[in-house]
């Protein structure tokens, strides 16, 4: 089983999420800040892809997913932004953090497990 972690500062969206995700047969982890999500991937946290928001209180998705990418065991992970933001110059900056790919809230189930798929596979 495919474990995925989300991180999002929305209660709403980490439970509805995670419940399209635990329906459609993966495992979830669920951080409500990128502080905290850190800390659990410096703990060696069992993930196969992560799903990120932008705009977060503290630390932000680019900055979470550019500190995960210097952690050895999470260098290829795939990862996805999930974010109510479009503009162009944020992809850009998104991508070259190392974000994977890009979803615009809201998103629903089948189009989240179609990208899901896309980059697990």
């Amino acid at each position: 089983m495919k474990t995925i972690f989300l991180v999002d500062d929305s209660m709403t969206m980490l439970l509805s999420i995670s419940n399209i995700l635990l329906k459609a047969g993966f495992g979830v982890e669920k951080a409500s800040n990128a502080e905290n999500a850190l800390s659990k991937f410096r703990g060696n946290v069992k993930a196969d892809l992560l799903i990120t928001d932008l705009n977060m209180p503290g630390m932000n998705g680019i900055d979470l997913i550019k500190e995960v990418r210097r952690l050895e065991s999470y260098k290829f992970m795939p990862i996805l932004f999930l974010t109510t933001e479009s503009q162009q110059s944020r992809r850009m900056d998104a991508k070259e953090a190392g974000a994977s790919g890009w979803l615009v809230k809201p998103v629903t189930g089948d189009e989240l497990l179609k990208t899901i798929k896309l980059v697990l596979h």
